[in-house]
């Protein structure tokens, strides 16, 4: 069953090639946290926790210890690829293309992952709250946010003719009102893909 939907907040009082980081073993040198690993590698701290359960406490590292880095690409390829058939889309029709930003990704990511986790397909999380919430929380500020959010399409290009035949999913991807877009695939147990698109127009 495939499934779309989709919402859009603007705050009143708030005025392609892809390349990814090498997964594999990063080794800490002197001034790194988890932080700084996880931004380096575009990948989220949760995402990089899991990858190394043998370190108990994220805030004590030390240089030369080694850091296992996940292998996301195949996810990140499938994200990377929405993002440029939504500029696509925008060109055809003389519209400014989106930037990519790795942190909103990021967070669309964990909000697919929630669906799935959570077994639930809405806007609002009982983790993070609104969608505009759950960017805020994770230091993304932005003055307008829209998410349009899909269940079941197995492909970037599958998904997009869902969006696009749908009048409000094609609104947010073909809106003025935003300059930044990130997209966040997860996969459930069975291999069915849950998709997140967020745009946003950074304060």
């Amino acid at each position: 069953m495939k499934r779309i939907i989709l919402i859009i907040c603007l705050s009143l009082l708030m005025f392609s090639t892809a390349v990814f980081a090498q997964a594999g073993t990063y080794t800490v040198k002197s001034g790194d946290s988890m932080w700084k690993i996880a931004v380096k590698h575009e990948i989220g701290l949760s995402e990089l926790a899991k990858a190394n359960t043998q370190i108990k406490n994220l805030a004590l590292i030390y240089p030369g210890q080694k850091i296992a880095i996940p292998n996301i690409d195949s996810i990140k390829e499938l994200e990377t690829e929405v993002i440029r058939l939504v500029n696509i889309e925008r060109s055809n029709r003389g519209l400014q293309t989106l930037k990519q930003n790795w942190e909103l990704s990021r967070i669309a990511r964990y909000k697919s992952q929630d669906m799935i986790d959570k077994g639930y397909f809405a806007h609002t999380s009982p983790t993070y709250g609104s969608f505009f919430q759950m960017i805020d929380s994770f230091g993304v500020k932005a003055s307008g946010a829209a998410e349009n959010i899909a269940q079941g399409q197995r492909t970037p290009q599958h998904v997009m003719s869902s969006w696009m035949n749908s009048p409000g999913h094609k609104n947010n991807i073909l809106s003025e009102s935003f300059s930044e877009i990130g997209v966040g695939v997860a996969k459930d147990s069975k291999g069915n893909l849950t998709w997140t698109q967020m745009f946003i127009k950074p304060l």
